[in-house]
């Protein structure tokens, strides 16, 4: 009997090895449905309302029988954690992504930015590649961890996030402050750099395991104010111009660590004799202008760089204003020394009449790189062969910010990737007319769940 009921239990679980395996096609319908419905939800940052993103999925996770919990700082602004269970033999592993997103200009869009319209093979709407459809790609994985009945040696937390686009205290910075011990973990992912296609072909893989790190500056320049037919030499509007014409043609110096070495090393293998010039030469100031002209997001990795973005003076055609202002979005090196850039960026302009000031808000910290030589890291490659082939797999410097630095700063390793971008369709991150294409949302989702479920099961 003993041996009958002993053949019985190993052949029950032999039979549920069997079936309890991921239906891939499913979980892509569900997850493209998830970004669909979290698309409807506007929560443009400003204001944000990532509440009523927290409530649709806390609806969700009840319904899975998974507790979760919403935190608030300020009203409307929701974070909402959960968390699978595991055995405790090995740390956390958190997977996240943030519900705010950037405004439109709504004018400027060919469909509705929050009715999701899936056109040619791809999926429209304002967060469809940034970051609503991570948001669904995080929690397709955390649910079908939880269906499956995957055991599990991590807790896997799941968080979904307010305030990612430029207000973090609504975000991370409150989760970390007030709830640091519901989302500590060893691992993190979010959104990170998409592997690139180009002329239909897919080029690299690259995991983010770096990035630059984002400072604001205000550029003012203060003159006499007057009537417009007599000119004056302190003219705030062209003494601006000048300074801001300085920093846009300022060409930083270039710099190389180990994670832009590795990446830049493994794209020379690649590409053709001569880009692989280009790429084995960076220290030519011809390979960095061409990077420049041509791809600027490589130009970015290896240049703290300074972008004019916003610029402001005058009211009345016929009156010299008082005043004049601009913004400058500044993305620095990890190891760049900002003081010493504001100093030499006060050299370079050279104008009594123009001053500079921080624009204040709440700064994403410099953090070292997350190692490329962790069980998760590890994992994240072995999965991307698995999906998308023999292809080269990098890691990679993100020339943008995402909340990964804040985690690095408390010693999580994290690492970020999104959905294969073709960089001639789309996605258009920030852009008008955002989309992201639906297979490549499917091979996403395969490759995160694939990597998650290695790294956190027994």
């Amino acid at each position: 009997m003993l041996r009958l009921i002993a053949a019985v239990l190993l052949f029950a679980s032999a039979a549920f090895a069997q079936t309890a395996q991921p239906d891939w096609k499913q979980m892509h319908d569900e997850m493209l449905k998830f970004t669909q419905d979290l698309v409807r939800i506007d929560t443009s940052n400003p204001p944000g309302n990532e509440r009523r993103a927290a409530d649709y999925i806390k609806g969700v996770l009840d319904r899975e029988g998974i507790a979760s919990n919403i935190y608030e700082k300020a009203p409307g602004r929701g974070n909402i954690v959960a968390r699978l269970k595991g055995s405790g033999k090995k740390k956390p592993i958190l997977i996240m992504g943030h519900l705010d997103v950037v405004g439109v200009e709504r004018d400027k869009w060919t469909v509705d930015p929050f009715v999701p319209l899936i056109k040619d093979g791809f999926l429209y709407g304002r967060g469809s590649a940034d970051d609503k459809d991570i948001v669904a790609g995080v929690l397709e994985t955390f649910l079908t961890l939880k269906r499956l009945q995957v055991p599990l040696d991590r807790d896997v937390i799941f968080v979904a996030e307010a305030g990612e686009e430029g207000t973090s205290e609504y975000g991370i910075d409150y989760l970390i402050a007030n709830h640091w011990d519901e989302i500590a973990a060893e691992f993190a992912y979010t959104e990170g750099p998409n592997p690139i296609i180009m002329g239909g072909k897919l080029q690299w893989v690259g995991v983010g395991t770096s990035e630059k790190v984002p400072r604001g500056v205000k550029v003012t320049a203060r003159g006499t104010s007057g009537h417009a037919s007599m000119p004056k030499v302190d003219d705030p509007i062209t003494h601006l111009a000048a300074a801001i014409a300085k920093i846009g043609n300022w060409r930083t110096p270039m710099r190389l660590n180990d994670t832009t070495r590795t990446f830049f090393a493994g794209l020379a293998k690649i590409s053709t004799p001569e880009w692989a010039q280009v790429y084995t030469h960076l220290e030519d100031p011809r390979s960095q202008e061409r990077l420049l002209a041509e791809h600027s997001e490589y130009y970015a990795m290896i240049h703290t760089t300074l972008v004019p973005t916003i610029f402001n003076g005058g009211f009345r055609e016929n009156v010299i204003p008082g005043s004049a202002e601009a913004i400058v979005d500044i993305r620095a090196l990890p190891d760049e020394n900002v003081d010493a850039l504001y100093a030499e960026m006060k050299k370079l302009i050279n104008d009594p009449l123009v001053t500079f000031a921080p624009t204040g808000g709440v700064l994403r910290p410099a953090n070292p790189p997350s190692s490329t030589d962790t069980v998760f890291y590890l994992a994240l490659k072995k999965a991307a062969t698995e999906v998308y082939g023999n292809v080269p797999i990098l890691p990679l410097q993100a020339p943008y910010t995402t909340d990964m630095a804040q985690l690095r700063k408390k010693g999580v390793q994290a690492y970020g990737f999104g959905p294969a971008a073709d960089v001639e369709r789309g996605p258009h991150f920030h852009g008008n007319d955002e989309r992201m294409s639906i297979d490549e949302m499917g091979k996403f989702l395969r490759w995160l769940y694939t990597a998650v479920e290695g790294t956190a099961k027994q």
